[in-house]
């Protein structure tokens, strides 16, 4: 049986089990959304920008596990998705996105809204390719959606023509997907892992070192066993945070720029430091030399690229987290180390992550109450310093989730992946931290979850500043805030030192915003009225609620690590 383009489309879409496209048309898009529209199975979501569409597709990859799925025109319709590609990318998250193009006759002419997408992303995705032949459509999309989601995941993208869209073919739906030089490791080297354990069993100072690869196999309760039988300290990167309940025993803390004093201390001291599932990125190692020296290092991770790219490590183990986390349990045994237990517990009391200005609307009060009211929800940042302070003060239980761009640091990522968490999983509480900063790079996305009723609760951290390069200045550019405050205007004097300045009104009002979009508004300036106002919040079922939060202007996310320097060699205070 022959068919359109459109429909070999939409048929592979229903088949690899698609329930929500995240889309924006365009005239080289116009005939796939007009096939989606003849059909019941696929909700298309129609966001107000390209970007907050990918973003939305991200977020709902990461909620759900499933393949994220966008649709778009060709040109500025295609460019719009860079950034959210290369965001999604970064963390792992499998989209598939697919790309309108102009008929292959006018590919390479300059036509109207001509670029070419396949070449701008390449080095940013996992793989993109444009249809140049009907009957490969069917088998290049199928192929989409496996290396999207199969090994480590990432970002497809597949750019059709609008003569592909439109030509007649026959289609082989049940095809099995088999690609030559593409085979994702799928085992785990059982003589790798029994090295690994015994030195392990042989450590004095052990540390687990846990990235967002755990969470992304879903080996959540494995870990968890796996730690109950070995009890040996845990650390997690940002993105591996949740991993393990924040409460649990042997839980310390996050590792890097902004880890906790016994986090860091614990890398910079240990013997032995075992890590799952993270890349070893510099906001992670600090100064290299400087890393675990005193360690032996086993890495596991499901890419081999990965292996000794950044550090160097005694024993490699290409496996998925999971895989290899049941290898290990089969044959884990107690490695308890009291003394190296009671060095840990003696830094984090001597140094505890708190707040410079602990009285009144502080950033750890915020978070606190967001830990009590989402403690089975899915919580979302934006990139700045509330992101900072959220990995520090959020208390995660396994059935959490936190979405946050770790790898890009994606400033207007919070507000459209929150859209599409809740999109993905409806049944789930979900709150977006954000700063005021990135709250407005795609605060047009507001409209989009009002129109979709969704009851998402916005938090906004309203410092009045781009904060996290303001406290950059603060530390080591003698506090000149050069382009970071978001009250400046043209006539103002800029006397950022006077005690008694008078500074512009903040633009814009967020509460009059949020009205105007048809959501509520709430403005919260004492600590007393945060509770009351997620109260509030909650109640409301039908529309989103924006919370902001008017913080101490020039609080900073403490402890940090100056660039160049070892993990520990860390600013506490200042």
């Amino acid at each position: 049986m022959k068919r359109k383009g459109t429909q070999a489309f939409v048929e592979v879409l229903k088949r690899e089990g698609v329930d929500i496209l995240f889309g924006y048309p365009g005239g080289y898009a116009i005939d796939l959304f007009d096939e989606l529209y003849k059909q019941k199975d696929i909700e298309v979501i129609l966001p107000r920008h390209e970007q907050g569409l990918i973003h939305a597709a991200d977020g709902y990859a990461r909620a759900t596990g499933k393949v994220g799925v966008c649709l778009v025109t060709s040109g500025p319709g295609a460019t719009n998705l860079v950034t959210g590609i290369a965001t999604a990318q970064y963390d792992s998250v499998p989209l598939v996105c697919f790309t309108g193009q102009v008929s292959k006759h006018l590919i390479g002419n300059d036509a109207f809204q001509e670029v070419d997408i396949v070449g701008i992303t390449r080095s940013i995705c996992k793989y993109a390719v444009t249809v140049r032949d009907r009957k490969d459509l069917t088998r290049i999309i199928k192929e989409a959606f496996y290396i999207a989601r199969t090994g480590k995941p990432g970002v497809v993208l597949v750019d059709i023509p609008k003569d592909i869209q439109l030509e007649m073919g026959e289609d082989d739906f049940d095809a099995a997907v088999s690609i030559r030089g593409y085979k994702p490791n799928t085992s785990v080297h059982l003589g790798q892992i029994k090295k690994a354990m015994e030195m392990l069993e042989k450590a004095k100072r052990p540390v687990f070192l846990i990235g967002g690869g755990v969470r992304l196999s879903k080996a959540e309760k494995e870990l968890t066993k796996l730690i109950n039988t070995v009890r040996v300290p845990v650390i997690t990167t940002i993105m591996g945070k949740g991993s393990i309940s924040t409460d649990h025993e042997f839980y310390v803390g996050n590792i890097g720029l902004h880890g906790s004093y016994a986090s860091n201390m614990a890398i910079s001291e240990c013997d032995l430091l075992f890590s799952i599932g993270t890349r070893f990125n510099d906001r992670i190692t600090g100064r290299i030399s400087g890393f675990a020296p005193k360690a032996k290092i086993i890495h596991i991770d499901i890419e081999a690229a990965s292996i000794s790219r950044n550090i160097k490590v005694d024993v490699p183990i290409v496996s998925d987290a999971k895989l290899a986390i049941e290898a290990m349990q089969e044959r884990a045994k107690d490695c308890y180390q009291n003394s190296w237990m009671d060095q840990i517990k003696g830094w984090e009391r001597e140094h505890k992550i708190a707040p410079q200005n602990p009285n009144g609307l502080s950033p750890d009060k915020i978070i606190h109450e967001i830990s009590e009211f989402y403690s089975n929800g899915i919580v979302v940042t934006d990139v700045g310093q509330h992101q900072m302070w959220t990995t520090q003060y959020l208390r995660m239980n396994p059935t959490m989730k936190l979405l946050t761009s770790g790898g890009l640091g994606t400033m207007g990522f919070g507000l459209p992946a929150a859209i599409g968490a809740k999109l993905g999983a409806p049944e789930k509480e979900v709150v977006c931290i954000s700063g005021d900063g990135g709250m407005q790079m795609n605060i047009q996305e507001m409209a989009t979850a009002v129109t979709c009723e969704l009851p998402i609760v916005f938090c906004i951290f309203n410092n009045s500043y781009l904060g996290m390069v303001r406290e950059v200045q603060h530390l080591y550019y003698d506090r000149r805030y050069s382009s970071t405050c978001l009250r400046c205007t043209r006539s103002c004097k800029k006397n950022c030192f006077d005690k008694n300045k008078e500074c512009p009104p903040y633009s814009p009002d967020f509460i009059k915003l949020a009205e105007s979009y048809g959501a509520l508004g709430i403005r919260v300036m004492e600590e007393k009225d945060i509770k009351s106002a997620f109260e509030k919040a909650l109640n409301n079922k039908k529309t989103p609620t924006i919370i902001e939060f008017t913080i101490e202007t020039e609080e900073l996310v403490l402890p940090i690590i100056p660039g160049g320097k070892a993990l520990n060699e860390m600013i506490l205070e200042c």
